[in-house]
């Protein structure tokens, strides 16, 4: 599952990435958020490791946050004559910086962030995403909330000025804003991702460590409408067993 490349406009794109979200520590993990701080965060030669480990597994891609220690570790293994196809993440607090970072890095794909795509005015979102466009790059929207994003995007003068859309979304809801996420719900998405019409790329399918692989995995495959997914991963075991039991389903 998920092997192989998709085309996005004149691009082979790999269908899965891994992701950096766990290089960042970031809040949303919990009490594991310091264990990433002391173990990736402060000690990019770890990331490097993951990084190497997940490329070692067919994992061709990475979904870069642009933060020091992943960019760090990153040109490390670029340095070393790693080919990855890079997709970074433009963050609403660092747009210009990010932006011509990525391009120097010549990220194939950027991402707006979720601070962008779900809170901000949809006329600064269009001009990015044009500006991605006169970079070279495949654009992208990231949202946190596509209960209340999707159906605001099918309305919009952006809908035709992006090509992939990346969303939260796993077996328990799990940071997203559906309430519950059942029967009605999951039919709910699918039918707005339906209509909108875009390349569809799953975050968050691990719901932030709470799923094991195997269960969010088989939650994955019941989704027909995700061509891509991006995983975070926070060890070399965690490659393993993950993108190992992915390419099994």
């Amino acid at each position: 599952m998920f092997e192989g490349y998709i085309k996005v406009n004149d691009k082979e794109l790999p269908k899965t990435a891994l992701g950096t979200a766990p290089f960042t520590a970031a809040p949303y993990f919990g009490h594991r958020s310091r264990l990433y701080q002391l173990d990736l965060y402060q000690r990019p030669e770890n990331i490097v490791k993951i990084i190497k480990k997940s490329h070692d597994l067919g994992i061709k891609a990475i979904q870069v946050i642009p933060e020091k220690p992943i960019i760090k570790a990153l040109k490390e293994v670029l340095n070393d004559g790693m080919e990855l196809d890079i997709w970074g993440t433009i963050r609403k607090e660092n747009m210009e910086n990010d932006l011509n970072l990525l391009s120097d890095l010549n990220a194939s794909v950027m991402f707006l962030d979720e601070w962008l795509t779900d809170k901000s005015e949809m006329s600064l979102v269009g001009d990015l995403l044009k500006q991605i466009t006169d970079n070279g790059a495949i654009s992208g929207l990231i949202t946190a909330l596509p209960m209340e994003t999707t159906p605001k995007l099918l309305d919009s003068s952006i809908k035709d000025i992006f090509d992939i859309y990346m969303i939260p979304v796993n077996k328990i809801g799990y940071m997203m804003d559906y309430p519950i996420f059942m029967d009605k719900e999951r039919t709910n998405l699918a039918e707005m991702l339906q209509k909108l019409d875009k390349i569809v790329m799953a975050s968050k399918i691990l719901a932030v460590g709470i799923l094991n692989p195997n269960e969010a995995l088989d939650f994955l495959k019941t989704l027909n409408y995700v061509d891509m997914v991006t995983l975070g991963i926070a060890s070399e075991r965690e490659a393993e067993e993950t993108f190992g039991l992915l390419f099994k389903k």
